[in-house]
């Protein structure tokens, strides 16, 4: 346990934020379809195909 806090304490890991702007355009996106569903019934179909078509894609990612 000593030896991992030193990686920590060392790197900073903490204090990594490489990922963080992606994550958040990814949550942005996901809100601004879950509004857009909310107001647009008609186009919750369409946002729902989309979000399928990216799941299946990031699934076979994942699998090969």
């Amino acid at each position: 346990m000593t030896r991992l806090l030193k990686l920590v304490v060392r790197y900073q890991i903490w204090k990594d934020k490489k990922g963080q702007d992606l994550i958040e355009y990814a949550l942005m996106a996901g809100f601004v379809a879950v509004a857009a569903g909310a107001l647009m019934p008609n186009i919750a179909a369409q946002i729902t195909t989309i979000f399928n078509r990216v799941e299946s894609i990031m699934t076979a990612a994942a699998t090969a």
